[in-house]
Formats: C-alpha cells, structure tokens, sequence
C-alpha cells in the first residue's frame, strides 16, 4: 500500500497526527486516576464505594457527551468539538486540584466535568474524525493509529504519575495533568474535518433523525450497542480497580502501574493488528474472538496464584485485548451506515460502551466495600465475556440499502 493512497491529502496527514497525539493526551491522563484513590481516600476521606461513583458518573458523562460532541464535530468540523471539550477537561482538573474537592464536589469535578471533557478529547470522537479522510479499504488502519498511539499515553502515563505521586504527591502531579490538557486543547485545532472537496464519500441529503432512525431500525447496529457495553465494563474495572485488587492480594503498589503499562504497551500491538485484520477479515468474528480471550486472561489472573509475574502476564495479555475492539467497531458502524454521521452514531455506541463503564467502576468499588473483595465484580466479568463473544457473531456486515442505491 503507497503511502499516496493511504493518505490523501495533507489535511489528512495532519489530522491523523493531531488526532493521534490529542487522544494519547486524553487517554493518557485519564488512565491514571485509579492511583489517586488511596491519596484521596487519606487526605481527603473519599471512600472507594465513592472513588468507584465517582468514576462510574465519569464514564457516564463520557458516553452521554459523546454523540453530542460527534453531532457537532459532524456539522461543525472537528476541531471545535474537541477544544471546547477540552475546557471542560481542564476545569475539571482544575478544581480537583484547587477547589472544594469533597462530597458532592469532588462527584462534579472528577465524574461531570472530566466526563465531559472526555467526552470530545477522548478516542471515539479524534477517531470518527480521522475515518472521514479514509476510504474503506485502509479506513480501520488509520483509527487503529490513533488508537495505538493512544495507547502510548497509556503506558507511559501510569509510570510517570506513580513517580510524581511519590516524589511531589498528588496536587503537583495534578498540575503535571494541566500542562499535558492545555498541550491538547492547541493540539486540537489541527484535527480538521474535511472539506467537501476532500469528502471521500458521495453528497448525500440524509438528515440527523433519518440517521438515528435508520441505525436502530438495522439489527446489527443494535447488536454492536449492545456488546460494546460489556468492552466498558472490563476495561474500566480494570483501570479502576486494579491498583487497590493488587494491594488486597499482597503485591506492591508499583506493580499495579507495571500492570497498566503494560496494558498500554501492548495495547499498541493489539490495536495495529486489530486494525489490520479488520481490513481482511469479518470484524465481528474479531470481536467475538477478542472478547473470548478476555474472559479466558481475567480466569487466569484471579485463580493462579498472586505474583508479579503472572500480574504482568495479565497485564501484558489483557492489554492487547483492551482497545482492539474500537478499529473493528467502529469500522462496522462506517462499513454499514457511510461516514457522514460517523461522530454521532459511533458516538452512541459508545455510549453502551460507557453505561457499562460505569457499572464496572460503580460496580467494583461497592462490591469491594460490601464483601470485602473484587471477586464478584470479576465473575461479572467473566459472564460478560461470554455474552459478548456470543451477541457479535449474529451481526451482518453489509451496507443499508441508501448506500448500496447510490
């Protein structure tokens, strides 16, 4: 494949790269907030079932923002929905550092702002914007990209936040976060939505509610909602959850942030290759696959014996899993329905993917604190990886009928 018709055009080129570096930013700071719960729990009192909430409402703002923010990336362009979201972001921040940070404040900024702010900065609407440039052909290839690329910010995250936890402690490494968010919101002017002269797709006259009402009257669209909800739930358990599952099982608190680089690191490969057999193979026969081996990594995590090795066998296995999901789901919602309102309906299924975000950070926390352990958060887990692998395989991969008439 010649790099001329991978990439079109420079517009392209530059929003693959900005996109690419703004959700390395985004997802990057976002990893990291599990390694604060035990500094907030101790100078703050924020209890884990309130972490867990906290996080939880996080996601859920994350997933409710998002076809907003792709509706107006869809008629906006691309780089107004992103900085605007980034405002939100960093206010948020902001007044987790600075401001009232308990009680019902630390709910508002570490669940409603940074939801919202995650909302446009994060991977579904820099990704939505980067498949618009490419054609079919190569179109899971570019958001596996910014999904790899992403993942960098994941595994270089944890490593620097647990060093500036211990040496400058929590708000300095919270003014670390700031700089990295302002970086992101100029960044996020050059993630450019194409012209219509550099529109890869035929004009079409479909409006916003046609959209929504062809996409829920197709099955396989509700399918695809409805398995994305349990990709949510597993990685925001384990993001979330995972620092303080270790400590319970004797391992120290730098090998959680071994086992979330290691996601990260991984993750990279996982997504690139992901993006690459999506463009050779059937995508929900990818996905029913990925989501079966998840089951089978979290089995083996907590039944062997706690260890650093098999911690980061966990972390290195589960990590290639972890974000392998989005090229090939976000590749069908292209592949079925075009990409002229690709922001606003991957937007809503991320949404499912967010619902149960929240429900896997609500979830593990207050199972933690009623029961004493992560171990029916974990078999929740693992049922979930079963109706995933199972609810993918019924998805037709074919264009609507609009698509195929034009």
């Amino acid at each position: 494949m010649s790099s001329e018709k991978f990439i079109r055009n420079n517009t392209a080129l530059v929003t693959l790269v900005a996109a690419s570096l703004v959700v390395l930013i985004s997802l990057g700071v976002r990893q990291t907030f599990g390694m604060f719960f035990m500094d907030f729990k101790d100078d703050l009192g924020i209890s884990l079932t309130q972490s867990g909430l906290s996080i939880g409402l996080q996601m859920l703002m994350w997933g409710l923002t998002g076809p907003i923010f792709g509706a107006i990336a869809d008629k906006y362009g691309g780089h107004k929905a992103i900085s605007l979201a980034f405002l939100f972001f960093i206010i948020g921040v902001y007044f987790l550092y600075a401001g009232p940070n308990t009680g019902i404040f630390f709910q508002i900024d570490m669940g409603i702002l940074i939801g919202i702010g995650l909302g446009g900065t994060a991977i579904s609407i820099p990704m939505s914007i980067v498949g618009k440039h490419f054609p079919l052909s190569n179109r899971t290839i570019a958001m596996s990209i910014v999904t790899a690329v992403g993942s960098f910010g994941y595994f270089i995250s944890p490593l620097l936040t647990e060093y500036s936890l211990t040496e400058n402690g929590w708000q300095n490494t919270l003014i670390a976060f700031l700089i990295a968010l302002f970086a992101g919101l100029i960044i996020s002017f050059f993630v450019r939505s194409p012209s219509l002269e550099q529109n890869i797709e035929k004009a079409n006259n479909q409006g916003t509610l046609d959209a929504l009402k062809e996409a829920f009257a197709t099955k396989s669209y509700i399918l695809l909602v409805s398995g994305f909800f349990v990709c949510g739930f597993h990685i925001t358990l384990v993001g979330t959850h995972v620092p303080t599952y270790v400590i319970d099982r004797g391992l120290e608190s730098w090998t959680a942030a071994a086992i979330l680089s290691l996601i990260g690191l991984f993750n990279i490969f996982g997504s690139l290759l992901s993006g690459y057999l999506s463009t050779k193979m059937s995508k929900k026969i990818i996905l029913s696959v990925i989501y079966t081996l998840r089951g089978i990594s979290i089995i083996l995590f907590i039944f062997l014996p706690a260890s650093n090795l098999n911690a980061f066998i966990f972390g290195a296995s589960f990590g290639f899993l972890w974000l392998s999901t989005v090229p090939a789901t976000s590749g069908i919602v292209a592949h079925i329905f075009g990409t002229k309102y690709l922001g606003l309906l991957y937007g809503i299924v991320f949404l499912s993917h967010q619902i149960g975000s929240f429900f896997g950070a609500y979830l593990g926390g207050l199972f933690h604190d009623l029961y004493g352990s992560y171990d029916y958060a974990w078999y929740l887990a693992i049922a979930l990886s079963v109706f995933a692998a199972i609810i993918h395989l019924p998805i037709k991969e074919q264009q609507v009928l609009r698509l195929k008439t034009e």
